[in-house]
């Protein structure tokens, strides 16, 4: 398999499912700015999705793709159809009890997320439970979604996964432009937008596995399904697993509270910053873990240490080549791009100057952020999630610590700060375990490849930074389409100078072509 077309059609799907969101934001945005009604559904929206990292993509997919990918390599197909009924028959009862609990305990979740909301109104508060409750079952949906895509991947099929969110954002978007108008409070229509497309995101891969001859088959005994080795093995591999992803969670939990006692509007402040981020952590680290994942398992399952290593350098390389831009780019650029993507209807200078403080502050961290997801499948592969898990609880404390520091001087931008620090020692803590324990030794040439990229880099800073501020984007809202004509230029402009720089100075970008078996 050739990683680097792996990657391409992975990173154009979401940069489709990408785009798609942007579009999705750019509505909301548009028709509610920031506001007390959209903080209440971006926080309601947060819940089933941190349940989701939970439960669906984060914790389940660590621990189950390496032991499918060990089933499909050594054992028959019997053994492996076997191991994928029994945890689709254990996921959907689980995720039904879940789910159910979340719809009736909806009141007491929001008080524990947001105890903010009552100081706003009760109205406020009303609508996030209410929109908790309406999204709540997109946590059983989207996790047996991650239970296709895992199979799928393992199967080195990337397309549909890397396809399905676009369906999601088209719900949402449908319900922004005519379902909102029509309801008394149109906010209401994202919440069911996001039920809907949660529905279509599971029906979609239904075909995929069909065609592949692995479509679960659901039983009515949980305990037989339970009885499954297999299944044994996944969920002890996902105890330590839920562990390192809930403590994430338990951090975004932290700041979404501190968020929403801060002056209204710093949840969509930070959210509209987020969905900027997505767009290189999603298209690099997202798309890299899911390619190395199964290649990594595999290759550990052969015990091939050289090809192990080398498919860790290769990520790597790879991720420095094209997040280390995006970071410059976010850091210097990040006021025309939060003007010209949301600078309109009731999102104003203000609110563009607000998501401008916390892109900022997210870009420090926009390297770490992206190389954990390099770094955390090179435990995961070899079935270890534990010393992942250490290091996430460290980072906790380091994390909320820093908010003690940052928060009060920066506002909302100093949250953004805190968990641009805590990825930052994330990521340097797992490469030196990597490193430590023989798993990871760099190729030769990274001192050549880094002095480019400072060199590329250093020139694509003062480019942007010309730009940023000898035009005044808010005020160029006034003629919408040159202010887009604009920020194109730049963009392509600056491509041209970081890529044309790097080969001047001799990087053929021919070696990073790898194949994987």
């Amino acid at each position: 398999m050739n990683l680097l077309k792996a990657l391409a059609t992975i990173s154009s799907l979401t940069m489709l499912s990408r785009i798609t969101g942007l579009i999705r934001e750019i509505l909301i945005a548009r028709a509610f700015g920031a506001s007390d009604m959209t903080d209440a559904f971006n926080v309601a929206f947060r819940i089933p999705n941190l349940l989701r990292r939970i439960f669906g993509e984060g914790a389940f997919s660590q621990a189950f793709v390496p032991i499918l990918g060990e089933y499909h390599s050594k054992r028959g197909e019997t053994d492996t159809r076997a191991l994928i009924d029994a945890v689709a028959t254990v996921m959907t009862w689980v995720l039904m009890g879940v789910s159910l609990l979340g719809v009736i305990g909806a009141p007491v979740v929001m008080m524990v997320v947001a105890t903010g909301f009552r100081q706003h109104g009760g109205e406020t508060y009303d609508a996030a439970v209410f929109m908790t409750r309406v999204m709540f079952p997109y946590i059983g949906l989207i996790s047996l979604v991650a239970l296709a895509s895992g199979i799928l991947n393992t199967w080195r099929r990337f397309a549909m996964p890397a396809f399905t969110p676009v369906l999601l954002n088209i719900c949402l978007i449908i319900a922004a432009l005519f379902v909102g108008p029509h309801m008394a409070q149109p906010i209401y229509a994202q919440a069911w937008g996001v039920l809907v497309g949660g529905i279509l995101q599971l029906a979609v891969q239904i075909p995929a596995l069909r065609r592949l001859g692995v479509m679960p088959r659901l039983r009515l005994n949980l305990r037989a399904a339970w009885a499954e080795p297999g299944v044994r093995r996944v969920m002890r591999q996902m105890a330590p697993a839920l562990l390192a992803v809930s403590v994430a969670q338990i951090s975004l939990i932290i700041n979404t509270n501190i968020a929403s006692r801060l002056a209204a509007g710093s949840v969509s402040y930070l959210t509209y910053a987020d969905r900027l981020m997505e767009f290189p952590t999603a298209l690099l680290g997202v798309a890299l873990g899911t390619i190395l994942l199964p290649s990594l398992s595999k290759a550990s399952a052969e015990e091939n240490r050289a090809e192990y290593s080398g498919l860790l350098d290769w990520g790597l390389r790879l991720t420095f080549l094209l997040a280390v831009p995006c970071a410059v780019g976010l850091f210097v650029f990040g006021a025309p791009l939060t003007a010209v993507l949301f600078n309109y209807g009731k999102f104003d200078a203000h609110a563009v100057e607000m998501t401008r403080q916390a892109l900022v502050s997210y870009g420090i961290g926009l390297l770490g952020l992206i190389l954990i997801k390099i770094l955390a499948p090179g435990f995961y592969a070899r079935q270890d999630i534990r010393t992942p898990v250490k290091i996430a609880l460290l980072v906790l404390v380091i994390t909320q610590l820093s908010n003690y520091v940052f928060v009060p001087r920066f506002g909302h931008a100093g949250l953004a700060l805190s968990i641009s620090f805590g990825a930052t020692v994330n990521a340097l803590l797992l490469f030196l375990g990597l490193r430590k324990r023989g798993f990871y030794s760099p190729a030769k040439g990274w001192w050549l490849f880094l002095a480019q990229l400072l060199t590329a880099v250093t020139l694509l800073a003062g480019m942007l930074l010309w730009f940023a501020r000898n035009f005044d984007w808010v005020a160029l809202g006034a003629t919408p389409l040159l202010r887009i004509a604009l920020l194109a230029s730049c963009l392509v402009l600056a491509a041209v100078v970081y890529f044309g720089t790097l080969w001047l100075m001799g990087l053929r970008y021919s070696a990073f072509k790898r194949r994987a078996g």
